[in-house]
């Protein structure tokens, strides 16, 4: 039912054609015709405006051959850099880049299995409802392309992202995540000659990020100070940096109380600062917490956790509930009222230039996808 070859040289194209986070509008355009070819109706939304990508968020319709509630798959068009003049190499059936680059199976392997579960649907009729497909921009900067997706004309209320490791998991719960912005503004002064008048911004942040517990609180729970950006010279004592970090957890008091925490272990440091040029209101913090996404939490008796497993059963595998780390565009949507699971491609050391991905496990997802396709058209969602 699946062509490997047909994947493969699909797969091949999309990676082919660059689409870092801001600059997808060439690789969408391409993807908006491979839509088209399959007799989708398609637009462009304006999430471009709002997140400074060179297009919005790409979505389309497939009216399919059975009258049942419309489902949404979806996955995310933009990728990390280095993602320009990808050279993908498929030796022994693994696709990998030449090294110098990502190779963007994250996410144009997802992509890639819903062109192809689609075309097999088609070419043999197989039963199919309506579907509903988003594209998004800019998910790996924060998730921004989903975060100002126009959802009112999406009528699906759940269906899956396909944006993950596990072919044979489903996440269904996910942490919410923090972001926080701290400040701190010292007093400039040379550094060689009076070092004495100056406030090290610098320093007294530092004094702070070596006072937190950072990492892994818990089975729950991890924070991170990832970005530090201040100073002018080595000859300066700076007068300003800027830290940037994030707290997550699955639970929300957990969320609240680490957050608080990082931010109280700034004020401490500040507040406390004794050095001989304190004083006129300096040094001085400005902390910002704001949330980045919420936590996703999809019961295992939801059509989406049910549907996933009769496929898998269907075709003689497992599928496991699995709890992420990670945010997606799935927890953005649960916001918006669509509860998504996120099931795996087979994608493997994301995010690097060892990233890599097999052709079977690309297969394997194909035929699961095809599998979910036909049960939800021939199956009602409360008889699951």
């Amino acid at each position: 039912m699946i062509d490997p070859n047909r994947l493969k040289t699909t797969f091949l194209t999309l990676v082919k054609t660059g689409s870092v986070s801001k600059s997808e509008g060439a690789f969408s355009r391409l993807l908006q015709g491979l839509l088209e070819d399959l007799g989708a109706t398609t637009w462009v939304d304006d999430a471009g405006k709002a997140t400074g990508s060179d297009t919005g968020n790409l979505l389309a319709a497939l009216p399919g051959n059975r009258p049942v509630e419309p489902l949404l798959l979806s996955a995310h068009m933009d990728t990390v850099p280095p993602g320009e003049q990808i050279h993908p190499i498929f030796e022994g059936g693994v696709f990998k880049s030449d090294g110098k680059t990502i190779l963007g199976a994250d996410d144009k392997s997802a992509i890639a299995i819903i062109l192809e579960s689609l075309r097999a649907i088609q070419e043999r009729n197989l039963p199919c409802g309506p579907l509903e497909l988003v594209f998004t921009v800019c998910e790996e900067d924060a998730l921004a392309g989903a975060k100002h997706l126009d959802t009112r004309r999406i009528l699906a209320k759940w269906g899956y992202v396909l944006d993950a490791t596990d072919t044979e998991g489903i996440i269904t719960r996910a942490p919410a995540a923090n972001r926080m912005t701290f400040d701190v503004f010292g007093k400039e002064a040379h550094a060689g000659a009076a070092p004495e008048k100056g406030i090290n911004a610098i320093q007294v942040a530092c004094r702070a990020v070596a006072a937190l517990q950072l990492g892994r609180i818990d089975r729950e729970t991890t924070c991170n100070i990832g970005v530090i950006q201040g100073g002018f010279a080595t000859n300066i004592v700076p007068n300003r940096v800027t830290l940037i970090g994030e707290s997550r957890s699955h639970d929300e008091a957990k969320l609240e109380k680490v957050t608080a925490a990082i931010a109280e272990a700034f004020k401490r440091e500040v507040d406390g600062y004794s050095g001989p040029a304190a004083g006129e209101g300096l040094p001085r913090l400005e902390a910002r917490v704001e949330r980045s996404f919420s936590k996703t939490n999809i019961p295992e008796d939801h059509p989406v956790v049910l549907l996933a497993r009769r496929a898998a059963d269907a075709l003689g595998r497992k599928m496991v509930c699995k709890a992420s780390g990670g945010g997606s565009d799935a927890n953005i949507f649960y916001e918006k009222g669509i509860t998504a699971g996120v099931l795996g491609t087979g994608m493997r050391d994301m995010h690097t230039v060892s990233e890599w991905i097999r052709l079977d496990d690309m297969v394997r997802m194909s035929e699961l996808m095809v599998k979910i396709l036909v049960l939800h058209a021939e199956t009602p969602s409360d008889s699951l």
